[in-house]
């Protein structure tokens, strides 16, 4: 946000000079005609990191442009609204005719808002701010408001994970009916997997939400997701890891997809996460929820849950491919690694040259479980010879788990096992629906979100 001093913050040279004489500050309400156009909008902060020549307009219709400009452009000053994303926090009498969920905030663009300045999207805006903001929330429960973290979601870490799960357990001791995380989306699926595994015994809906577009964007998804979410943590009759996103590309309904099966498969559209390998967890629509899995826990199941966030945080993933460096796994094993995940190409196979090093690695007690790039499908290492060397040498057989789930279990499998027998035990049994005894009959074409 711009300061009291800097009436054209981010704006520098050439371009910064041109509004000086023009008399147009930051946050005006201009009239521009430039490049033989004419724009009307709001002069924007200026992302430091673009070049001269532009100014950033927002138009009436909520979007942004980027607008050419020289000395002979005219301006004209109609008014100044200077942008102010922080929202009163809203707070509601208790209705105890309703459940009541708690609302974990993490940061992520389902809490954002778009920083000028940067041009990079900032978390903003706190669980309860949202709650202002989307009041249609108040109609379906309850909510307690956390915020555990304001973090973009690349830079989640273990320690995340562990305080995510512990206040999960809180929650539900409290008497809370479900849990709504807020989350980025970028490593949503890595958090939602993790969780599966460190509640295994949880009694009530644990919930990830986020969304594609942040909130001062005509397009986004964040009030939508968050009620579809709302929806699910208060009335679904399921005690599993789930993240709750739009299931189509008219915004019709949101799907609910199982945290071990579940990925981010397109970097901006709204309906980006998938199930891999099966048919999503559920569909929310018109706010009727509908589960397709047969086989899950149901609410109250489990009589508490509890937290079981032990885990070996010195694990690795890696992707196989042609020519990759053997001293990447030297440099891993050197490193003290316990554990890695190899994504790898066709049925499970990775390069000969990484046979000598991968071997020692494993004979100084690493842990190697293999999957397969493809996500869809299954790992076949018994077909070629490659394979059964693979398994020879004591590769442990990933199956159809996606990497990063594969990624997400061994962290835990490592953290209770030492025995190399019971972590290759461990590895290769279902534990939290992340292995799946079958593809549908029409295979990937199935289930994905038209």
């Amino acid at each position: 946000m711009e300061s009291d001093n800097d009436e054209l913050e981010g704006y520098k040279g050439s371009t910064k000079k041109i509004l000086e004489d023009k008399g147009v500050k930051t946050w005006d309400v201009v009239s521009v005609e430039a490049s033989k156009k004419k724009f009307e909008g709001i002069l924007l902060p200026r992302n430091k990191f673009d070049k001269e020549g532009y100014i950033d307009l927002k138009l009436k219709n909520g979007y942004n442009v980027g607008v050419r400009i020289s000395s002979q452009s005219k301006f004209k000053v109609l008014g100044h609204e200077k942008g102010e994303y922080k929202l009163p926090e809203k707070k509601v009498k208790v209705d105890r005719n309703k459940p009541s969920i708690t609302l974990l905030g993490t940061g992520g663009t389902v809490a954002s808002r778009l920083d000028y300045v940067t041009g990079g999207v900032i978390p903003a805006f706190t669980p309860a701010e949202l709650f202002s903001a989307v009041p249609e929330l108040e109609e379906i429960a309850n909510i307690e408001t956390i915020v555990k973290y304001e973090i973009f979601s690349e830079d989640v870490k273990p320690k995340h994970w562990k305080e995510l799960a512990t206040a999960v357990e809180n929650a539900a001791r409290r008497g809370k009916d479900g849990v709504v995380i807020g989350h980025g989306t970028d490593t949503m699926s890595y958090s939602a997997a993790m969780l599966s595994f460190m509640l295994p015994k949880l009694s009530i809906p644990v919930v990830f939400v986020g969304s594609q577009r942040s909130s001062d964007r005509p397009s986004s998804d964040a009030a939508l997701n968050l009620i579809h979410a709302m929806q699910v943590a208060a009335h679904g009759d399921f005690a599993e890891s789930v993240i709750c996103m739009m299931g189509s590309i008219n915004h019709s309904h949101a799907y609910l997809h199982k945290g071990t099966v579940v990925r981010k498969m397109h970097s901006s559209t709204r309906h980006t996460f998938r199930t891999i390998g099966t048919r999503p967890f559920g569909k929310v629509k018109d706010n009727h929820l509908e589960i397709f899995w047969d086989n899950y826990r149901h609410r109250g199941e489990c009589e508490k849950t509890v937290a079981d966030t032990k885990i070996e945080e010195k694990v690795a993933l890696l992707y196989t491919y042609p020519a990759i460096d053997p001293s990447m796994i030297s440099f891993l094993a050197d490193q003290g690694y316990k554990g890695l995940v190899l994504a790898g190409t066709g049925l499970g196979h990775t390069p000969h040259d990484l046979f000598p090093t991968l071997k020692g690695a494993i004979d100084g007690g690493m842990s190697v479980v293999m999957t397969v790039q493809t996500l869809w499908g299954y790992t076949g290492m018994n077909v070629y010879e490659t394979g059964r060397e693979e398994l020879a040498m004591g590769i442990i057989d990933g199956k159809n788990m996606l990497p990063e789930v594969a990624y997400a279990k061994l962290m835990w499998v490592l953290g209770h096992e030492t025995d190399q027998a019971r972590i290759h035990t461990q590895m290769e049994t279902n534990l939290q629906g992340e292995i799946l005894s079958g593809e549908p009959p029409s295979g990937y074409q199935v289930f994905q979100g038209e």
